[in-house]
C-alpha cells in the first residue's frame, strides 16, 4: 500500500501567512506603545490624583509634595511628543512634513494656503466613492 503525498503548500498560503505575521507584529509594536503610554500616565498621573483625594478628605498633605506630584505629571504630558516618534514611523512622518527642524532636504514646503484648505471643509475635492478612500 502506498499512502499519497500530499502537496506542498500553495504559494497563496504562504503568502497570506506572510501577511498575517506582518500584520501581527504591527500589532504587537502597536500595543507596545500603547502601554508604554499608559504605563507612564499611569505612574504620572495617579499618586497626584491620590494625593488630591487625599487633600480634600483630610488637608494632610504639603504644598511642597503636591506641587511635585502635579511637576510630574506635567513631565509625562511633555514626554508624549518624545515617545510617539520613537515607537512611531507614521507619527515621525507626518512631523517630519509640517516641522522644519525634522524635515528632509528636497521635500516640499507645505504652504499655509494648502494647509488651511486642507483643513477646512472648502476647496476643491475629489469625488468621494470607495474607490477613492482606499
Amino acid at each position: 500500500l502506498q499512502v499519497p503525498r500530499v502537496p506542498s503548500e500553495p504559494a497563496a498560503s504562504s503568502e497570506c501567512r506572510r501577511f498575517t505575521n506582518k500584520h501581527s507584529k504591527k500589532a504587537l509594536k502597536a500595543s507596545l506603545t500603547l502601554g508604554i503610554l499608559l504605563g507612564m500616565f499611569f505612574v504620572a498621573w495617579l499618586p497626584f490624583f491620590i494625593t488630591n483625594m487625599t487633600q480634600a478628605v483630610c488637608g494632610c498633605v504639603p504644598a511642597g509634595f503636591f506641587d511635585v506630584l502635579t511637576w510630574l505629571g506635567y513631565c509625562n504630558s511633555t514626554m508624549n511628543p518624545i515617545i510617539y516618534p520613537l515607537f512611531m514611523r507614521d507619527f515621525k512622518r507626518a512631523m517630519g512634513k509640517y516641522l522644519p527642524c525634522c524635515r528632509r532636504s528636497g521635500e516640499p514646503h507645505p504652504s499655509a494656503i494648502s494647509l488651511s484648505m486642507r483643513n477646512s471643509n472648502s476647496g476643491p475635492r475629489a469625488a468621494t466613492s470607495l474607490k477613492n478612500v482606499l
